[in-house]
């Protein structure tokens, strides 16, 4: 039997192909947020989370991300990160986005009512910067039907016009190998490709970007002196991304740093190949069944009309997602050829030739 590349850390009680939605928690992430709910039950003498636990895993995402410790901030959604990214921008900037994208890449934009915001395809994204654009604002992969972004054409594109770039790689961080460097800002929710507990998030800002980006969270946590920082205005805030924290959830990042030390020792190269493997395996084999995937080199595969197989599927032992009337499955390090072939096999059963008119 084929062994997946997270081990014994994943225990996953049916065929689960919806990281896309929600990863699975490694064992010893649970564990770690056990230990801690059970020392807040029990009134400790300890804090209610550790300094040192969300620290380790800012570093270790920066590890994931290719940047120093100093340019990732913490957070809780992505479209607080955003919102803050979108709070700084002066009246009248023109942001582009990707049209479909996901709400919480544009939204933040869009409801200040004094930005100029358009979108354009996916594919024509690059080519739609112009002069006077401010940012652009895109997703690695789309989590509708799993297509990557042109990423090096929409960043050369910025840079001929003179525009930043906001990168959300909630769908991509964990198996694509992330370059937060390259781009002025990145985001990424946690919960997702870098299996941890959902309230932990991420942001990467450039030495260059963090100088025009506004703090509007700043509290206590964000102060140079934390304990210090506890009455009246923060007198000095953290002189890196630090300063633009929100407050942590302890549980969330003492499960995140266990969880992204798996995925370093794993190593995300490894964990791509792996799963876009099993993604290629299932694509061909949904053609074989008569249906027609959306085209992608990505771990996410979807089948337009065939969503509302979901709840059969689901009732078949084979836990998926229906996205804007697609079938979605998506795998990662914990998937084998086994649960690409039992999906198979489910979704041959429950579908049939009239399934997508039927949807």
């Amino acid at each position: 039997m084929e062994t997946p590349l997270g081990g014994d850390e994943f225990a996953p009680a049916q065929t689960y192909l919806n990281t896309s939605t929600c990863g699975l928690l490694p064992r010893r992430a649970v564990e770690a947020v056990k230990r801690l709910a059970e020392e807040n039950a029990a009134g400790g003498p300890g804090e209610v989370g550790s300094f040192d636990a969300v620290a380790a895993a800012r570093a270790a995402f920066a590890r994931l991300a290719g940047v120093d410790p100093g340019r990732v901030a913490l957070g809780a959604s992505v479209s607080a990160h955003v919102g803050l990214v979108a709070a700084s921008l002066p009246p009248g900037a023109e942001v582009l986005y990707a049209e479909g994208d996901f709400s919480s890449v544009m939204t933040p934009f869009v409801v200040r009512g004094d930005l100029r915001t358009r979108s354009a395809p996916l594919e024509e994204l690059a080519g739609a910067v112009r002069e006077g654009t401010h940012l652009v604002a895109f997703s690695s992969v789309q989590s509708a039907d799993g297509r990557v972004a042109d990423m090096p054409a929409i960043r050369a594109a910025a840079a001929a016009h003179g525009a930043r770039t906001l990168l959300d790689a909630s769908q991509s961080a964990g198996w694509l190998p992330l370059d937060a460097g390259a781009y002025d800002y990145t985001v990424a929710g946690a919960y997702k490709y870098l299996v941890c507990p959902r309230g932990a998030s991420f942001l990467t800002v450039t030495e260059e970007a963090q100088e025009s980006l506004v703090p509007i969270h700043a509290g206590w946590f964000a102060g140079e002196d934390r304990y210090g920082s506890c009455y009246g205005p923060v007198q000095r805030l953290a002189p890196d991304a630090r300063r633009f924290d929100e407050p942590p959830s302890y549980l969330a990042y003492h499960g995140a740093e266990q969880a992204l030390e798996v995925l370093l020792e794993v190593g995300v190269e490894e964990i791509g190949r792996h799963a876009t493997a099993l993604a290629a395996r299932f694509r061909e084999g949904a053609e074989a069944l008569g249906y027609a995937p959306v085209p992608a080199a990505s771990v996410v595969v979807a089948v337009p009309g065939l969503g509302h197989l979901r709840p059969a599927l689901a009732r078949a032992g084979v836990v998926t997602s229906a996205r804007v009337g697609n079938l979605r499955v998506s795998f990662h390090l914990y998937n084998t050829a086994a649960d690409v072939d039992r999906a198979l096999e489910a979704l041959d059963a429950v579908g049939g030739p009239d399934a997508v008119a039927a949807g």
